[in-house]
């Protein structure tokens, strides 16, 4: 079930209406601007799998309103059929992507609310976990605009701000947190354009990060992933700004395929590279980026693209949908609480003090 609707400047990634979730379907973004409708964890959990959702923090919102959907569509049953059936909420939706550690996040965020509501109302258990989802929600608008400003200054004005993959709205619940950084330049005044590496094999950079600079007018240069270093070499690359789906406790960062290249590539030419980072993107538990899991995809996203195939019949496929920059790579990580620069185990433990 779809609603078409105009897109505007103000990107809204999730948004909740007639008491379901609607989210925009980036898997056909830019041909198509569409919502579809969610009323159930199964259902946000294959949402989420497909891709109509992605980008970290906006696959935490909506695990957290995927609870809420479960809860709400249980509350008029039997105590024990709503445990069970919420337990398995939970579970399908944690099974939907591993890398992203928003998504786990989220989920222990709405576990507490939940154990702490034991032996309530279902309709007032149901209506606390919403309000937990409406709260993740607001709260990754609010983090967002605040890695934005620390991450503003990094940038000097006239910056040529290369990114990789899409971290900006459709990533978030809104405002972005690479692109999110960019926005803040341009809104502290600062004459900042992008380049996109187009980030094969699902194309979020050609398909959303395009999408969006060009609905906010701020001038974006689209180029083939291999041509990131030719444009370094020639000096026309100032900045790199990523987004990351995991950050080890070391400040080792999972990212798209193929940041580890950009990064590498950075540090030739002296090139700062910064990851805008959420402090729930750290996963402490992970003492490096050895320990991310990474997830492999669907050989079809490499050998051709929607109903175009140009790969041989046949041929074998590798698919990693991530890749892990080490921290020594990391010219500084943005977060909510500020910039740390070279960081390693230590930096990041202090964040969290």
């Amino acid at each position: 079930m779809s609603d078409r609707t105009s897109p505007s400047n103000n990107v809204v990634t999730l948004r909740w209406q007639d008491r379901k979730l609607e989210m925009i379907d980036q898997r056909v973004l830019p041909a198509r601007f569409e919502y579809l409708v969610y009323d159930s964890a199964a259902a946000v959990a294959e949402g989420i799998r497909s891709m109509v959702v992605r980008g970290a923090p906006a696959i935490g919102c909506a695990a957290a309103y995927g609870v809420a959907l479960e809860a709400i569509r249980l509350q008029g049953g039997l105590a024990e059929k709503f445990n069970s059936g919420l337990e398995q909420g939970f579970e399908d939706l944690a099974q939907s992507r591993p890398t992203a550690v928003n998504l786990f996040w989220a989920l222990a965020r709405m576990r507490r609310v939940w154990d702490g509501i034991q032996g309530a109302p279902l309709a007032e258990v149901a209506e606390r976990l919403l309000q937990e989802a409406h709260e993740v929600l607001a709260e990754d608008i609010r983090i967002n605009r605040a890695m934005g400003e620390f991450g503003a200054a990094l940038l000097p004005d006239g910056a040529r701000v290369l990114t990789h993959c899409n971290a900006g709205a459709l990533a978030t619940a809104g405002h972005g947190t690479a692109l999110g950084v960019i926005r803040s330049a341009r809104d502290a005044g600062k004459k900042i354009s992008v380049i996109a590496d187009e980030t094969r094999p699902f194309l979020q950079g050609a398909r959303l990060t395009a999408w969006e600079m060009v609905q906010e007018h701020i001038p974006v240069t689209l180029i083939a992933d291999n041509m990131a270093g030719f444009l370094m070499s020639r000096g026309e690359i100032d900045a790199v700004v990523v987004g990351t789906d995991r950050v080890a406790a070391n400040g080792d960062v999972a990212n798209k395929i193929g940041t580890y290249m950009v990064a590498v590539l950075a540090q030739r030419h002296g090139i700062p590279f910064y990851v805008a980072c959420p402090l729930s993107t750290i996963d402490l538990t992970l003492t490096s980026g050895k320990k991310i899991p990474i997830e492999e995809r669907a050989a079809t996203e490499v050998t051709g693209f929607r109903d175009c195939q140009w790969a041989a019949e046949g041929v074998a496929v590798r698919n990693p949908a991530f890749d892990i920059t080490p921290a020594e790579l990391v010219t500084a990580l943005i977060t909510e609480k500020g910039v740390v620069a070279a960081p390693d185990a230590a930096k990041i433990r202090a964040l969290f003090v």
